[in-house]
């Protein structure tokens, strides 16, 4: 397997240089570049089956490169700092990264992941969300669902509210839509952090968008526009009215 590696940092880039040779024989380093441009030259001139890319470049984004050659037909692994947002984003597009500094446990874990058979459509799919979710204001835009049959892309303002069945979440949507994923609810909650979903309940995420009206008898719920009702747990009664509030005067 061929593997490029585009990152501004060269320690960065000599230590997964190093691991690669030292853990992973059957991967050769074809080149190494510190921006987009040279990174663009570099992968359009060795077609690697890896792309080990920064998120921040100095003259640009990772997604300029990806935009720049074409159909991707490689795994990518981001390489990112500790920065929230592009973590968030990264995790919502499920697609693979590592943290600087890199650790060798967690490139050990990204490299095993991407020796597997690559659905290129699929991949296009997780980038796009990627691209989206990293434009413009840092709002998240989309979220990749992966079902048993397909991966979706989903707006994240079309989800109406999240519920936990198990180790399962089962996502509600706009027109009456609905997604069940295998994933629990609180990693969920985690990704989708300050984009209008918040827990209302041990079982319920809720799009802040969505409610119409708080009932305080019953133990307190929330009415949705849809009709719907949903409990609200006694102790994130006060954190769901202040996040109402919030919402409304923004």
């Amino acid at each position: 397997m061929k593997a490029v590696i585009v990152d501004d940092e060269a320690p960065v880039r000599n230590t997964i240089s190093a691991l690669l040779k030292e853990r992973f024989p059957d991967i050769t380093v074809s080149a190494s570049a510190c921006s987009v441009a040279e990174g663009i030259a570099a992968v359009t001139e060795h077609k690697p089956d890896i792309l080990f890319l920064d998120i921040e470049l100095p003259d640009g984004l990772g997604f300029d490169l990806l935009k720049q050659v074409g159909q991707v037909r490689f795994r990518t692994i981001f390489i990112t700092g500790h920065q929230e947002y592009a973590l968030d984003a990264i995790k919502v597009s499920a697609l693979d990264y590592i943290l600087k500094p890199v650790d060798e446990d967690e490139l050990r874990a990204a490299i095993i992941k991407a020796r597997e058979i690559i659905n290129h459509e699929e991949e296009q799919l997780k980038l796009l969300a990627l691209s989206e979710n990293m434009q413009g204001k840092k709002v998240l835009k989309r979220i990749i669902l992966r079902t048993a049959e397909a991966l979706q892309l989903i707006a994240v303002n079309d989800i109406i509210r999240a519920e936990a069945e198990s180790n399962y979440t089962h996502f509600h949507l706009a027109g009456g839509k609905h997604v069940m994923v295998s994933r629990t609810i609180k990693e969920y909650e985690a990704m989708l952090s300050g984009t209008g979903l918040i827990r209302v309940h041990q079982s319920h995420l809720v799009n802040l968008n969505c409610i119409d009206k708080f009932y305080k008898h019953d133990g307190g719920y929330l009415q949705l526009k849809d009709g719907t009702t949903i409990p609200v747990s006694p102790v994130l009664k006060q954190k769901v009215l202040q996040a109402i509030s919030d919402h409304l005067f923004e």
